[in-house]
C-alpha cells in the first residue's frame, strides 16, 4: 500500500466480542493497511468506531471474550498470533511504544514519575548508573515537555495534561520501531498539542543507522493529524472506509468517502455542519454500507457492502484527484 517497506502490515484484521446470550459485537472488521518506515498514519473516526480496539489487538490487550482473525506483521512477528510472554518480554516498550488513551490509569500510582522513567530507561536502553539514569530520565521528560521540577511528583498530583506528557515520555524512551499513540493530545492546550505531535514526528524522522521507525496515531484531533500525518485512515463502524494521502485529504480535492468529507465539514474552521444521525451499534450492523442511513448520496446500491477498492470503500465516492483535474 506504500512504496516504502512497511514496519507494520495489517491484513484482514477483525475483532469480535462474544457477549452473553450468544450476541456478538463486531468491533473491527477486515482492516487492511500498512505503516511504512518513516511514515505517520493517522487513524481517525468518531468515538466507538473501533480505533482503540484495533490498537489493543496490536498490543495483545484484548479481554478474554475477544476473538481475532487476520494478521498484523511487525517485521516477521505476527502480533495476532503472539502469546502474552512474547508481548511482555519482546513487544511492549521494545518493539511498540504506547502513548495510552488514559494515562492516569497507565501510570503506577504509588511511584514518582522520575522512578518510573528511570526504570523504563534501565529496561529499554543500555544506560546504567544512578547519575546516568537520572540524566536520561530528565532528557526523556524534556522530549515530552514534561517539567523537570514535577518529576518527583506522584501521578495523582498531576493534571490531566501533565499525566499525558508523562505517559508520552515513557513511550518515547525505548525508541521502538513502532510508536502507537492513542489520543496523545488529550488534555493538552494547543501549544502543547503542537509540541507533542512534533516530538512524535521526530521519533519517526530521526533514524539511527539501519533502524526505521513508524507512527500509528489514533486521534479525534484532525488539526494534529493534518500537522504530522503522511496518510489518513478513516474508520467507520469498525471498518476502514478510506485510506488517503494527508495533503489530498485535507486539501484538494479532499476526502472521497462521504463520511470522511462530513468529518471535515463538521470542523469549526470549515462548514461547522454536523453529520446527521448516529453511527449504528457494532452489535447490530446493517448488511450493506453502515453509513448509508446518514448519507445524502445513498442509493439502493448501498444495500450491498462496498469493498475497499483502491483507497475508498463506497459505491458513490466523491471525485478522485485525477478526475477533478480532468474536469478542470
Amino acid at each position: 500500500m506504500t512504496e516504502r517497506a512497511p514496519v507494520l502490515s495489517v491484513r484482514g484484521l477483525s475483532v469480535r466480542f462474544l457477549m452473553p446470550g450468544g450476541r456478538r459485537v463486531d468491533a473491527v472488521t477486515d482492516a487492511h493497511f500498512d505503516v511504512a518506515a518513516g511514515e505517520c498514519l493517522a487513524l481517525i473516526g468518531e468515538s466507538g468506531c473501533g480505533k482503540s480496539v484495533l490498537a489493543s489487538a496490536l498490543l495483545g490487550l484484548l479481554p478474554g471474550n475477544a476473538r481475532t482473525a487476520g494478521s498484523a506483521l511487525l517485521g516477521e512477528l505476527d502480533l495476532l498470533a503472539a502469546d502474552e510472554r512474547t508481548f511482555a518480554r519482546t513487544v511492549r516498550g521494545r518493539l511498540i511504544g504506547l502513548v495510552p488513551q488514559s494515562p492516569a490509569a497507565h501510570l503506577t500510582p504509588v511511584r514518582t514519575v522520575r522512578s518510573q522513567l528511570e526504570e523504563t530507561v534501565a529496561a529499554h536502553t543500555a544506560v546504567r548508573g544512578r547519575a546516568a539514569l537520572r540524566e536520561a530520565a530528565e532528557a526523556a521528560a524534556e522530549r515530552a515537555a514534561f517539567p523537570v521540577d514535577h518529576l518527583d511528583h506522584h501521578p495523582h498530583e498531576l493534571s490531566g495534561g501533565l499525566a499525558q506528557r508523562a505517559a508520552t515520555a515513557l513511550a518515547l524512551v525505548g525508541d521502538a520501531p513502532l510508536l502507537l499513540a492513542d489520543e496523545p493530545t488529550t488534555g493538552l492546550d494547543r501549544d502543547l498539542v503542537d509540541r507533542t505531535v512534533d516530538e512524535l514526528r521526530r521519533h519517526v524522522d530521526n533514524r539511527t543507522g539501519d533502524e526505521s521507525r513508524a507512527l500509528l496515531m489514533i486521534t479525534h484531533d484532525l488539526a494534529a493529524a493534518e500537522r504530522i500525518a503522511d496518510r489518513i485512515a478513516v474508520m467507520y463502524a469498525g471498518r476502514i472506509v478510506e485510506l488517503a494521502d494527508a495533503r489530498e485529504f485535507f486539501g484538494t480535492p479532499g476526502p472521497r468517502h462521504p463520511y470522511s468529507r462530513g468529518l471535515l465539514d463538521a470542523l469549526p474552521d470549515r462548514a461547522f455542519t454536523p453529520i446527521p444521525g448516529l453511527p449504528p451499534e457494532l452489535g447490530a450492523l446493517p448488511g450493506g454500507c453502515a453509513f448509508a442511513a446518514r448519507c445524502e448520496r445513498a442509493t439502493d446500491a448501498c444495500a450491498t457492502l462496498p469493498p475497499l477498492t483502491g483507497t475508498v470503500a463506497c459505491h458513490h465516492p466523491h471525485a478522485a484527484l485525477t478526475e477533478a483535474a480532468d474536469r478542470a
